[in-house]
């Protein structure tokens, strides 16, 4: 009898030492060491522990200091940073392991049984497991991060420099000596498909940099007699503008550069550089930086970003093509009125097409589709989504702002994102005549437009005209009724 209540007692003693070493390799893994610290390996715990501690009050500081947005994007932005986090990954990783392992080993039973051992020994996988797969995610994101910053963001990018808005990295407020910066957005058909670049659609981002207001400058792809500047050799070909008809409108002025190299030397890519200075005369600003990203990246932009919700004003075609009589060939199907939630494709087609409507409305509901990407992107929505939509920046789109100004620009996104208005300036035929432009009007409406106090824009004087390109209006098209041609707030105008 004493024999049996003494083996019952090594039994009860045997399970709790094994509930202990099991809830002890587990707090090791929910706090890196934590559990060596009931154990015969306590100081090593007690390093892992404070290093840890350190390591939280320090982003926890950062986070404090920069807001949580301002810190993931120093860090994102930062190759050098997401080097040293990388490695930081990796190699925490290793030791949150090593101290599982440990923490199983000597919280293990004395004496250990077979299924004492095996317990531990199951739960340390399980928990290394756990620490492993996350880390692994961590580290290939990091490194993707890396390699997108790399491969958009060149170290000498082509129009990085010498555009007059070169931040102060590194000042409290890099942009205090810069009023106003403006970036060139540029929706490019090149593809298999077709031969040389004509930009689909043209959109100027003027940004204040004290408050973060934002002012997003449509530019109609059929403008004729475009300026182009003494600045830029095309100049010596085309003195007067680039004015012979109707075939000669601002979106071929990209293919026009890129066919004469010989004018360009050392640039790589004229065509961009011409549209630059080009779209720069047009509307009277300086073009500090471009985006380019070409029609097949955008429609996997949408994708990865999970689709975009827009509020649809009017029927849009999809397949749809006008020929030269009128006629509306390969419908395939349409986008309704109403809120719809779009994928690549359909967001693509509603930003695109103009089959059934004009170039005016489909520059209108391109402002539409970019309005509603920033405002509907997250944070939790773009980590989750990382992987795909990293794959589409590399492969799709083109930044040609340098990595060493990449930290300046962290407090101005925060400031656009957070404080800044965004607002709408519709240059089309309701507003002034592609065909006969008056630039110095235009150059007029957006001066009054980037102002502190704008005024509204007036469409009762000017003649809408529209060349041949410029696409069909179908009886029973809905885009003058639901046109918004005045300077608006992009939500307004949506």
């Amino acid at each position: 009898m004493a024999r049996h209540a003494q083996s019952k007692q090594v039994r009860v003693h045997q399970s709790r030492a094994l509930r202990r070493a099991l809830g002890l390799t587990l707090l090791s893994t929910i706090v890196p060491g934590a559990g060596l610290l009931w154990t015969r390996l306590r100081a090593f715990g007690i390093v892992l522990v404070a290093t840890c501690l350190g390591l939280l009050g320090y982003l926890g500081m950062r986070v404090y200091r920069h807001g949580l947005v301002g810190s993931a994007l120093s860090l994102g932005l930062s190759t050098q940073a997401l080097r040293i986090v990388l490695v930081a990954v990796i190699a925490g990783a290793a030791v949150w392991i090593l101290a599982i392992l440990l923490t199983a080993i000597s919280a293990r039973p004395r004496p250990a049984s077979r299924d004492d051992r095996l317990a531990t020994t199951l739960m340390a996988i399980i928990c290394s497991l756990a620490v492993a797969a996350p880390s692994a995610w961590g580290a290939r994101t990091v490194a993707l991060q890396r390699d997108v910053v790399t491969t958009i963001f060149g170290h000498d990018a082509p129009g990085s420099s010498g555009t007059g808005a070169v931040p102060q990295v590194g000042e409290d407020d890099p942009w205090v000596n810069i009023r106003r910066v403006n970036v060139l957005l540029v929706g490019s058909d090149a593809g298999t498909d077709r031969v040389g670049v004509r930009p689909d659609s043209m959109m100027v981002a003027s940004i204040n940099t004290r408050t973060g207001d934002t002012v997003l400058i449509g530019v109609p792809r059929n403008l004729e007699n475009a300026p182009i500047p003494a600045t830029n050799p095309l100049h010596t070909v085309f003195p007067d503008g680039y004015n012979c008809g109707d075939q000669c409108l601002i979106n071929g002025v990209w293919t026009l550069a890129h066919d004469r190299p010989d004018l360009f030397p050392g640039d790589p890519n004229p065509g961009l550089t011409t549209t630059r200075d080009v779209v720069g005369a047009v509307v009277g600003l300086p073009i500090n930086h471009t985006v380019v990203i070409d029609l097949s990246g955008f429609s996997a932009l949408v994708n990865a970003m999970g689709g975009v919700t827009i509020n649809v004003k009017e029927r849009v075609c999809i397949g749809c093509k006008a020929l030269s009589d009128g006629t509306i060939v390969g419908t395939t199907g349409y986008i309704e009125p109403g809120v719809q939630h779009l994928d690549g494709y359909h967001a693509l087609w509603y930003a695109r097409s103009r089959a059934e409507s004009d170039d005016f409305s489909r520059m209108r509901r391109q402002r539409c589709v970019v309005g509603a990407l920033l405002d509907q992107v997250s944070p939790a929505t773009m980590l989750r989504r990382y992987p795909a939509l990293a794959e589409v920046l590399k492969d799709h789109v083109a930044i040609d702002i340098s990595q060493q100004q990449l930290p300046a620009w962290v407090p101005l996104i925060e400031r656009v994102q957070q404080d800044g208005t965004l607002r709408s300036l519709p240059l089309t035929n309701k507003v002034i005549d592609v065909i006969d432009p008056d630039y110095d009007k235009i150059r007029a409406l957006v001066a009054n437009a980037i102002s502190d106090n704008p005024t509204p824009v007036s469409t009762s004087s000017s003649t809408p005209s529209t060349p041949s390109d410029s696409g069909s209006t179908s009886p029973g098209s809905s885009s003058s009724s639901t046109s918004n041609d005045e300077l608006t707030t992009l939500a307004a105008a949506c």
